[in-house]
């Protein structure tokens, strides 16, 4: 597991660097103006660097350097529009039309207002990499989050706040299989059939990089909306509700919303039992951009407002990371259930990546007879995103937890004037407006068959459904 994108774009370039036979990138986004070292010292790259700094020559560069190499490079459609004011990527994406072994493609093989969202990496069918960080402008960051971190700047130079991500890179088996799925998005996208090729003897896996795990199983879930002769798969959405249901202490997740009708019904089955485990949530304080606040915030406050009126044992909790006074954006899609389960991928809590985007997630499961070793190298992973949000040194996570006896109240007893700080999410009153339209599950369906259709099967608070008999439950309360 790496976390925020500092150390991701270091090892992905180390990568690269090792790549001999194929480099296959797949993304929601690529920006060819960043830089994948700008956070290393000179001490950490020499003087004079044999490569280029900048993503779009760097990967021009190992076309030339790397006379037998394969670069394929797979970005979602829409983000053509992105494009407009990165004046320097259409000299780079017309720098890599003069390659022959660069093939750059734009993936429309969705339904209507669906996205593809997968971040998928395979070098030399080898390694391979999953999970939420694109290759793109304003995700490096550094695990500290500084609130002021002078090298957090745009192409063009402008600062932005901090920011939190997560991936997985992973070697063996588990490459091939990622490498099919990226050659089938790859070909539903248009592109022609990608050869086979050589085993490669050399590893790609980046030298600094030490794995947390060694000799796993690991899975692999998906999301993909029915489109053309391809039938809908919905792994994803089903694997969230098993885990959930699974969980018998504690479920920590990370994400980068919570507005997922079907994740919540789950979570409410769970809060209403007897002995409910706990479940935490690290979610940024708002989404990104207004459409998505008016998307997601409004279904999130809407959706927490149920789960806390049912929530008997106070079990739930959403926290919001600060650093300092500033926010910290979430984008990690992470779920660790009672150091037993750990998933890591492209899918967030939200109706979209349960139905609509394509989404890849990978996971590490100890209920596999080869997983039975995994559980310590979990809880470990666990204690390290604590901490980090939290401000404390990692081996004191778990002592605190046990004196205050839960999650939640390990947060609340370790609150600073300053630094990094989780901060407990209280939703907020809506309108009638904005009540409207998180129940519409307007801007946020689940099927693509519901775009465009208020209400759709219900809505939110669907006729018969959990959510639906707290939400009436609320206004007979409030009607009294």
């Amino acid at each position: 597991m790496i976390v925020d994108a500092a150390d991701y774009f270091t090892h992905m370039q180390d990568a690269m660097l090792n790549a001999r036979n194929r480099i296959l990138l797949i993304g929601w986004d690529f920006d060819t103006r960043i830089h994948l070292d700008h956070g290393r010292r000179w001490w950490q790259r020499g003087w004079k660097s044999e490569h280029p700094k900048r993503l779009g020559s760097f990967i021009a560069w190992i076309a030339r350097k790397r006379k037998d190499i394969d670069i394929r490079i797979l970005k979602w459609s829409v983000g053509l529009f992105s494009m407009i004011g990165r004046g320097t990527m259409w000299y780079d994406i017309a720098r890599w039309a003069r390659h022959k072994r660069i093939t750059f493609k734009f993936d429309t093989a969705h339904p209507v207002a669906c996205s593809h969202h997968q971040k998928i990496v395979v070098i030399d069918n080898r390694v391979a990499v999953c999970g939420g960080i694109d290759m793109t402008d304003q995700r490096w960051d550094t695990r500290e989050h500084r609130e002021e971190d002078a090298r957090r700047r745009t192409p063009r130079g402008k600062s932005y706040g901090p920011w939190h991500d997560a991936t997985m890179m992973m070697e063996g088996d588990v490459a091939l299989a990622l490498a099919e799925l990226g050659a089938d998005r790859w070909t539903c996208a248009g592109g022609e059939a990608i050869p086979e090729i050589d085993p490669c003897d050399n590893s790609p896996w980046p030298e600094a990089l030490k794995a947390q795990f060694e000799d796993v199983e690991i899975g692999i879930a998906r999301t993909r909306a029915a489109y053309r002769d391809w039938d809908k798969v919905d792994e994803i959405r089903q694997l969230y509700v098993e885990q959930i249901k699974r969980a018998k202490k504690l479920i920590y997740a990370e994400s980068q919303y919570f507005a997922s009708r079907a994740v919540a019904e789950a979570i409410l089955a769970r809060v209403q039992e007897e002995d409910p485990p706990e479940i935490v949530i690290v979610h940024p304080a708002n989404a990104d951009g207004w459409l998505e606040q008016q998307a997601m915030d409004h279904a999130r406050a809407e959706l927490v407002r149920c789960i806390k009126e049912a929530d008997h044992k106070n079990r739930f909790s959403i926290w919001n990371p600060y650093t300092g006074e500033t926010p910290i954006y979430v984008h990690a899609k992470v779920t660790i259930v009672d150091d037993e389960i750990i998933r890591i991928g492209s899918a967030n809590l939200n109706n979209r990546s349960m139905g609509l985007d394509s989404e890849c997630d990978v996971f590490i499961d100890t209920a596999r007879p080869a997983n039975s070793h995994a559980g310590d190298a979990i809880a470990a992973l666990r204690r390290s995103l604590i901490a980090e949000h939290t401000g404390v040194d990692e081996d004191e996570v778990d002592d605190l937890i046990a004196r205050h006896g839960s999650v939640a109240e390990m947060i609340d007893h370790t609150q600073t004037e300053s630094g990094r700080n989780l901060v407990r999410y209280h939703p907020p009153e809506l309108n009638d407006a904005e009540k409207s339209l998180a129940q519409s599950q307007l801007l946020d369906p689940e099927d693509p068959g519901d775009m465009f259709e208020p209400f759709a099967k219900g809505g939110m608070f669907r006729d018969g459904s959990r959510l639906g008999r707290i939400r009436n439950r609320i206004r007979r309360i409030r009607g009294k």
